[in-house]
């Protein structure tokens, strides 16, 4: 039996999402790159000890220099295409949703030149998902809402082509921040105004469970306390989707005072095993100096889905 402590891997490494290939992982997350490229890559047998495999993505030319976060990759016929937001550095742009492609989970990823969601405004943390049930693709993603109540960041779906490198309709919304723990910021000076409140749902992750699809995603600031995770509940992909847990708080997974702050942005991967789910997700150190990558079994309850955690004891990984 192998044990696990979390942080699994001891350096920055935020917004995990990691890919089972085989009996292999692929991690990828946010953080610096290396030798020229960006997107920090990392590998495992067993999701305990891990490696650094450098960096995944050769960056377009005009977004050398950049902010490229909260990759995640999907895998079709033996090609990876790798989903990600970028922002040009010192424009006035904003981050947008792109995708690469390889023929190998380590990369190099070169970017397909154009981007996924060009009407979409501010747009990030792309999740391509493929429905078990009759093979399509979709891809959920965050974006701002400003037009009504409650104002802030929320999460669309939108279908993704068979190519999986461009969209195959118009964006539809999933949800929108409901309660108070999903407050990002009061009086918020953001695109030239104050918001009374502004509201942030982010990173969504969908799981197939039973006959029914369990969106989980992040509330809240990410660089706070009170972050942490939800999920909302649909019978197909592009809803409708319900939220009714939201009035509970993060019930999914929420940080632990003065030991696990801020855990969120969660992934969700098979174990070893072939049964286990381990939610993926990133917690900040105590000095709160990075957020680092952490892993804990999810359990299904009466109640929805919980990750057992988080955890900062030595655990046993079901192998």
């Amino acid at each position: 039996m192998k044990t696990y402590m979390n942080p699994v891997w001891p350096g920055y490494f935020a917004d995990p999402f990691v890919l089972r290939c085989g009996n292999k992982y692929w991690a990828y997350g946010t953080g610096p790159g290396t030798d020229g490229k960006e997107i920090p890559v990392l590998h495992s047998k067993d999701l305990v000890t891990w490696e650094a495999r450098g960096s995944a993505l050769v960056p377009p030319e005009h977004l050398i220099g950049g902010a490229f976060w909260a990759p995640e990759v999907a895998e079709k016929d033996g090609s990876f295409y790798l989903y990600y937001s970028a922002e040009a550095k010192g424009s006035d742009a904003f981050q947008r949703l792109r995708v690469a492609v390889s023929k190998n989970p380590a990369g190099p990823f070169l970017d397909t030149g154009k981007l996924l969601l060009p009407d979409a405004g501010f747009s990030i943390d792309a999740h391509p998902f493929k429905d078990p049930k009759d093979g399509k693709w979709y891809l959920f993603f965050a974006t701002d809402y400003v037009d009504q109540a409650p104002t802030g960041t929320g999460l669309a779906v939108v279908p993704l082509a068979d190519n999986l490198v461009n969209v195959a309709g118009s964006p539809s919304p999933v949800i929108r921040a409901s309660s108070d723990w999903q407050i990002y910021e009061r009086n918020r000076n953001y695109k030239g105004r104050i918001w009374p409140a502004w509201n942030c749902v982010e990173g969504p992750f969908v799981v197939f469970h039973e006959n029914r699809y369990y969106c989980f995603y992040s509330g809240g600031a990410w660089h706070t306390e009170n972050y942490g995770l939800g999920f909302a509940v649909a019978d197909h992909p592009l809803g409708p989707w319900r939220d009714d847990a939201a009035i509970h708080g993060p019930t999914v997974l929420k940080g632990i005072p003065g030991k696990v702050i801020g855990p969120g942005h969660n992934s969700v991967v098979l174990g070893p095993d072939n049964k286990t789910l381990y939610c993926v997700y990133h917690a900040w150190d105590t000095a709160r100096t990075m957020r680092r990558m952490c892993i804990d079994p999810i359990v299904w309850t009466k109640d929805g889905p919980k990750c057992d955690g988080p955890s900062f004891e030595p655990r046993l990984i079901a192998e």
